[in-house]
């Protein structure tokens, strides 16, 4: 196929519905982010109760992205992807009927479930549909599909929670998810991957690992640091984090190969990039709150000042990534981090109730800027660095340790919050959001330190992402996530 052949029915039906199922995944995430404090207030949550609005979501979609993909290649992607649809839909049904914080938290693990099984598989089939000629095409427009989620995500959250009910962002989901079910089942060819066996001990305890130790960290500023359920979650944390390495090398078909990490560019990308979601999300989560409750902004007035969060990495990151190709990853990453980590200190050391906004808009756009040139090099350095039979399973496992990343440091940054400030007043909060920013401030130099192991320029001769197992997108500063994502 030459540059000059036109794009097929098939594969533009793949890319648009590859893009809507992403775009849905990741905004998902950054509506929710300007509706936490009227949620706060609506369904009387804690503190530890809203970090699990948004760490039920990312543990369930961390720790069950490989399990989804291996089904999909053994079951039929098309098919695992629509289920995966069916199940967001109906968790965002439940979230909007959550006549508690529980229930809503239930739910919101529920949508992580339905997330993992949906983006993976949206871009395997993605993949499966474009020749290799085109994917560079395909996957720009892709990425910048799910970086308008993140830029659009707050306001849309805002506009939404103010101007009908904040379950009316979860409502929205519902339309989108079945009109995306009917469309793929009749437009999306079904494909298959190699068939692999299903890691699930190892799924078991990695879920198991990760919830323990974020359950303790969530709740260690209520409960007490030294009391039996915090050290006793974290100990089981730790404990099963170590069952799970131990399996996961003895595995006959582990679904995270430990010898990976032998490879200096996986170890060190997946550091950085752990690091870097743990300081972005985290801050993400306390700055919507700080737009509201320091500031006295509406929900669409916060959503509305965090735009230039979002614009500088979904101006720069494309670029970042062909910058990386001819100087390597590491100045970028640990440029980028550098840029991250600066922005962050320079909104923790200015923050205080009734700042002006313009004082937070350099560092915003500073900090974006340095996620944008961060990210796309990391997750080169991730995919690139491994034999071609591996890719698969290294932009799974990088996708993985990005989200698990972003539930650590909510988790993380909600516990120096608890121990200096709280919601009684805009004072009482700025006095616990600085410091929980400065802490944002250490993971992103951590994260540039981690980039130091990587590449210092461009490596000829890497393998090519295998055809049915891309990279994934580009994010943008919340996606966690994903999309943080």
């Amino acid at each position: 196929m030459s540059k000059q052949d036109p794009v097929t029915r098939a594969q533009a039906w793949a890319l648009g519905l590859a893009s809507v199922a992403s775009f849905m995944v990741v905004l998902d995430l950054q509506v929710v982010a300007t509706a936490l404090t009227t949620i706060r207030r609506d369904l009387g949550a804690s503190i530890g109760q809203l970090e699990w609005t948004i760490n039920a979501y990312t543990l369930a979609f961390a720790v069950l992205l490989l399990t989804a993909a291996a089904l999909g290649d053994r079951f039929g992607r098309r098919r695992v992807l629509t289920a995966g649809l069916g199940l967001f839909a109906a968790g965002s049904a439940a979230c909007a009927l959550a006549p508690g914080a529980a229930a809503l938290l239930a739910a919101r693990a529920v949508q992580g479930v339905g997330a993992a099984m949906v983006l993976p598989l949206a871009l395997a089939l993605l993949n499966a549909a474009v020749p290799a000629e085109r994917r560079g095409w395909a996957m720009g427009i892709f990425g910048s599909v799910t970086a308008l989620g993140v830029v659009v995500g707050p306001v849309l959250g805002g506009a939404i929670t103010q101007g009908l009910a904040w379950p009316w962002i979860f409502w929205l989901n519902v339309p989108i998810g079945l009109v995306t079910i009917v469309l793929a089942r009749r437009r999306l060819a079904e494909s298959y991957g190699p068939p692999a066996a299903l890691d699930l001990p190892g799924a078991a305890l990695g879920t198991g690992a990760a919830l323990g130790l974020v359950w303790g960290l969530v709740h260690g500023s209520s409960a007490g640091w030294a009391s039996a359920e915090t050290t006793g979650t974290l100990a089981a944390g730790v404990v099963l984090a170590v069952a799970f390495t131990a399996w996961e090398l003895r595995a006959r078909a582990p679904m995270l190969p430990m010898r990976l990490f032998a490879i200096r560019g996986f170890s060190a990308g997946n550091a950085a990039a752990f690091l870097a979601s743990a300081s972005v999300t985290g801050t993400v989560f306390f700055m919507a709150q700080f737009l509201q409750v320091a500031q006295g902004d509406d929900p669409l007035g916060a959503g509305l000042r965090l735009l230039p969060w979002g614009v500088a990495p979904f101006l720069i990151a494309p670029r970042a990534g062909r910058l990386a190709d001819r100087i390597g990853e590491r100045p970028l990453v640990v440029s980028g981090l550098a840029l991250q980590a600066a922005g962050f200190a320079w909104i923790a050391a200015v923050a205080s109730p009734g700042l002006a906004y313009p004082a937070l808009l350099a560092p915003m756009v500073l900090s974006g800027a340095g996620i944008a040139l961060s990210l796309p090099p990391v997750t080169r350095a991730v995919v690139g660095s491994v034999p071609p039979a591996d890719i698969g399973k290294a932009s799974g496992g990088f996708s993985m340790m990005r989200q698990l990343g972003g539930a650590f440091g909510v988790a993380i940054l909600a516990a120096v919050f608890g121990a200096s400030g709280g919601y009684a007043s805009p004072a009482a909060f700025s006095a616990g959001f600085g410091p929980a920013i400065a802490a944002a401030t250490g993971l992103a130099l951590a994260g540039a330190l981690a980039g130091l192991a990587l590449h210092g320029r461009a490596l000829a001769g890497r393998p090519a992402p295998a055809r049915d197992t891309p990279a994934g997108p580009v994010s943008s500063p919340a996606t966690t996530a994903s999309t943080g994502s």
